[in-house]
């Protein structure tokens, strides 16, 4: 990166170490170990594990494939010697779209009298008769390996697989952990839409379900009907801090969930800010300590997709995914406060066709009122909710984009214990950075 690059694309933050690792969905950092989680890629590469013990070279001591290749492995948390990692099914270009194969053949067969042709069952999906014929294999195929593995990390350049543990629908997205519990965000039979499923940890080879939250109307095998089309209002993931998880729900919003008792677990607070945001909740915490005697909670949204040249040009004015503060003092009556939202004109990637811009993660636990965030098209931003009505940026980094990229696709990021930033792209990269907010 040249100087002028540099002041460009980088303010009181500078790149410590790098490697070009290919796109990832998470990372976590444990002691001197790295552990990312990568997206579907041609190699069915699902995690690395780095040594970061030199922040100026890291190296992978370790790497997990996958011999499932229906299936990713993109998220993954680590406590002590134990790694979880998810399994959820890829998603292909027509989506989930086999699962309403069999409602459409028995409403053409109702209206017609008879049995349909494919012909017609193409029609009525508004798919061509070869992606129907992906459907039908999806749907004889279907999908039975959702869940999530186990892996004992002592040793951390040779990870040993000692559970894998089924769960349902297209498996486990993201989740917490701690030396005790896993709170896995997951598709089970019975419910629409991802819910909260907690299992006890106390033997990693056996994990053990205590309990499970879901929001009204998701329990549709249990008579409940949702208030919203589709898989609107799920759980993204929730987060633990004491006797609370922090629970993101796509587009119903954000929930806070009593686990005081773990084996009943019982919503006492919840605030939807959308469909005046548009683009869904994707992480919620609350702020360590008080400020100004208030309890403040930090979320932030996901810019949802890529778009097409033809919806971005139909999108423009639409407000870009960002970061929102709460008042929480009251979990019955939660109030918003503000919103960091960063300009267009604060990235050379805002505007590029096919990429996102917005905001989609922030590291999931915090000291002080720093907030680490990254945007897709905008890279890691350091934000201050010291002033919660008034968020301010501290510093920031931008990568450049990788090779034959036109943008670069910041996807998460992760602190250690001192203080060093770690970064992932969802096309490639690795960052390892450092914050000096004295220069």
């Amino acid at each position: 990166m040249n100087t002028v690059e540099s002041e460009t694309l980088a303010r009181n933050v500078r790149r410590l170490g790098h490697l070009d690792l290919p796109g990832a969905g998470q990372v976590t950092v444990r002691g001197s170990h790295a552990y990312v989680g990568h997206i579907p890629n041609a190699v069915h590469l699902g995690t690395s594990i780095v040594d970061i013990g030199d922040p100026r070279q890291p190296r992978v001591v370790a790497t997990v494939t996958l011999d499932d290749h229906d299936s990713h492995s993109h998220k993954v948390r680590v406590v002590g010697d134990v790694m979880i990692v998810n399994h959820e099914r890829n998603m292909s270009k027509i989506g989930r779209r086999a699962e309403q194969l069999p409602a459409a053949r028995r409403a053409l067969a109702e209206a017609l009298e008879r049995e349909p042709t494919r012909e017609e069952i193409a029609a009525k999906m508004s798919v061509t008769e070869n992606d129907l014929a992906l459907l039908e294999a999806f749907e004889q195929r279907g999908y039975e390996n959702g869940g999530f593995k186990i892996y004992d990390v002592s040793d951390p350049a040779r990870p040993q697989l000692i559970c894998y543990h089924k769960t349902g629908g297209i498996g486990v997205h993201r989740f917490d952990m701690d030396e005790r519990h896993a709170y896995i965000s997951t598709e089970m039979k019975g419910y629409l839409g991802n819910i909260l499923v907690i299992y006890d940890l106390r033997d990693p080879r056996r994990p053990r379900e205590v309990s499970r939250w879901w929001m009204p109307g998701q329990h549709v095998e249990g008579g409940e009907t949702p208030s919203w089309s589709g898989r609107r209002h799920r759980l993204h993931h929730a987060l633990r801090f004491g006797d609370e998880m922090w629970a993101s729900c796509w587009h119903a919003g954000f929930w806070i969930v009593d686990v005081s008792d773990l084996a009943r677990p019982k919503a006492v607070g919840a605030y939807n800010y959308h469909p005046l945001f548009p683009e869904p909740t994707h992480t919620v915490m609350p702020v360590p300590d008080r400020i100004g005697g208030r309890r403040i909670a930090v979320a932030i949204d996901e810019e949802d997709q890529a778009l097409s040249a033809n919806e971005e040009e139909a999108r423009r004015g639409r407000a870009h995914a960002c970061l929102l503060t709460f008042d929480v003092s009251d979990l019955g009556a939660i109030k918003p406060l503000g919103q960091f939202q960063m300009s267009e004109l604060d990235s050379p990637f805002s505007r590029t066709s096919g990429a996102r811009f917005g905001a989609h993660q922030f590291c999931e636990r915090m000291a002080g009122t720093v907030v680490y965030a990254v945007w897709f098209g905008g890279g890691l931003r350091i934000i201050d909710v010291a002033d919660p009505e008034s968020p301010r940026e501290i510093g920031h980094f931008i990568p450049q984009p990788a090779a034959g990229r036109s943008a670069p696709q910041s996807n998460d990021v992760a602190l250690d214990e001192r203080g060093l930033i770690y970064m992932v792209d969802r096309h490639v990269g690795f960052d390892i950075l450092e914050y000096d907010g004295s220069r």
